[in-house]
Formats: structure tokens, sequence, C-alpha cells
């Protein structure tokens, strides 16, 4: 699933508003990282996570890392913060995240 630049916009508004939930640290991305980004993205859809200064890796690499393990979308990275998406597969969720359609001009 690609994200358009309206989505991706949308996306970025959306997660001004949320806290950093996760950490990636000099450890790297393990394996108890990824399952809690996994179960993070399952419940909210949209997480925010900050790369530490003793980690190897920059937020960039870090964030395509973790977006390939958990099959999200890297909605955008600035300085050492990323923000990753997936939608959720519950069906009876509340409140989804309901993206902007794709208009494409003829």
């Amino acid at each position: 699933m690609e994200l358009t630049s309206k989505q991706r916009a949308q996306l970025r508004g959306l997660a001004n508003s949320i806290d950093t939930i996760i950490h990636v640290g000099k450890d790297g991305i393990g394996e108890n990282l990824v399952k809690q980004a996994d179960n993070a993205l399952e419940a909210r859809e949209l997480i925010k996570g900050k790369v530490l200064e003793n980690c190897m890796l920059t937020s960039r690499e870090a964030a395509e890392e973790l977006a390939v393990a958990t099959r999200s979308e890297v909605v955008q990275v600035i300085g050492t913060k990323f923000v990753l998406y997936r939608p959720t597969h519950k069906k009876d969720k509340k409140d989804k995240i309901v993206l902007v359609a794709d208009k494409k001009r003829k």
C-alpha cells in the first residue's frame, strides 16, 4: 500500500498530537521492539518513534527497517523522530483513521 502525498499530509497532521511511544536505542531494532511496534500499530494505527543518540542507525534507516518488519508505511522522518502508519485489521474498531480518497486528474 503506497500512500499519496495528500494522505501523508493528513497523517502528519494527526501525528502532531500523539506522543512518542517507540524508542530505538543502542540495541537497534530487535525482536521485542518489533513486537511492541506491531502491537501499538494494531491498537492505534499511527505511532511515533524516536531514535536515541546511542543508536548506530539513522532515523531514516530505523524507520524503514521497522516499517518492513511491521508491514507499515513510513509517514515522515524529522530529526530523530519518525511516524509509522498501518491500517488496523480490527473491523469493530470505533476510531479508525479514514484516509482521504486518491482523486486522479484526467
